[in-house]
């Protein structure tokens, strides 16, 4: 129940702040010498003006495909890695997230290769007029593997790596010491509250630890869109990134990300919550008699791909 509950849960997560995701990847890799976004709220209109309310919602069949194998992941290892370190402390869960977020890139960076290509596609072109390259994420990663092979397919593995594996390991962290120090109990009329308010403020503060890296990630992850190569590495994207645009380039899109971050987090907090007070009402007081509230909270929910 726990698995499905979280799986309902990142979907929800996924609804809510997909659009967000899709202005931020915009802005990210848009050119600087012919910018077609001035910032978040122009990036937002001016795609649904050209590709109306549906351009926001391009590319989310990858993460929507991707959500239960990686929530298993997640789930599977960040509990077993508790379980095996013993003591529930913030220091082990930083390391238990930090070993889930790095095994489940394994299934994150496709899913996100497929949704960042989706989602550049018929970039600042009319809906009428736009020509689609892939007609789904499936038909994006099959595409991309008989052209590169499964190098194609597995581009910005590396980013990836290095932003999931502390980047889970600061969101297991933070909800940790912010439920502590919230002092949610189950007997707390505020508990929910309590909760949304922690899940959202741990999802900001996990991409805010590694959102460079984010920025790097995709632009490397929609390089070779329309046929033409930009970056031949990590550095040598790093590096002419900061060149053309100077340090401000590692910000690009952030407010959309951070906009996105906690109503995603409270989305999957609310659904994993009332989901679970539905099917296991008389398991739960039990569960929360017995232990400590935010231990089985954890096990429970997680941020969708970072």
């Amino acid at each position: 129940m726990d698995f499905l509950a979280g799986c309902l849960g990142g979907a929800a997560g996924v609804l809510v702040g997909h659009p967000f995701d899709t202005v931020k990847v915009r802005l990210q890799v848009q050119s600087v010498d012919k910018p077609l976004y001035r910032g978040t709220f122009h990036c937002f209109q001016s795609i649904i003006r050209q590709e109306s309310m549906s351009g926001l919602y391009k590319g989310i069949g990858s993460p929507m495909m991707g959500l239960t194998f990686i929530n298993a992941i997640v789930f599977g290892v960040q509990g077993n890695a508790m379980r095996r370190l013993g003591e529930d402390t913030p220091l082990n869960q930083f390391l238990a997230g930090a070993a889930a977020g790095t095994i489940q890139c394994v299934i994150c960076c496709p899913m996100e290769l497929a949704k960042t290509r989706m989602q550049m596609q018929g970039t600042g072109e009319k809906k009428s007029s736009s020509r689609k390259v892939y007609k789904n994420s499936l038909d994006c990663l099959a595409r991309i593997y008989q052209r590169e092979g499964i190098r194609g397919v597995n581009r910005g593995m590396v980013t990836t790596l290095i932003r999931e594996t502390p980047g889970f390991g600061v969101y297991f962290l933070a909800y940790d010491l912010l439920t502590r120090s919230l002092g949610c109990e189950p007997e707390d009329p505020y508990m929910i509250p309590k909760l949304l308010f922690a899940g959202g403020m741990s999802g900001i503060a996990s991409w805010l630890s590694t959102y460079p890296v984010d920025v790097i990630k995709s632009r490397l992850q929609a390089d070779g869109v329309g046929g033409k190569y930009q970056y031949s590495s990590i550095m040598d994207c790093t590096r002419k990134s900061i060149q053309r645009e100077g340090w401000r380039v590692f910000t690009r899109g952030l407010t959309s990300t951070l906009l996105r971050a906690f109503p995603v987090n409270a989305a999957t907090f609310a659904t994993v919550t009332l989901f679970l007070l539905y099917v296991r009402s008389d398991e739960a007081p039990k569960d929360c008699e017995t232990a400590p509230l935010h231990a089985p909270i954890q096990t429970q929910t997680q941020p969708s791909s970072l």
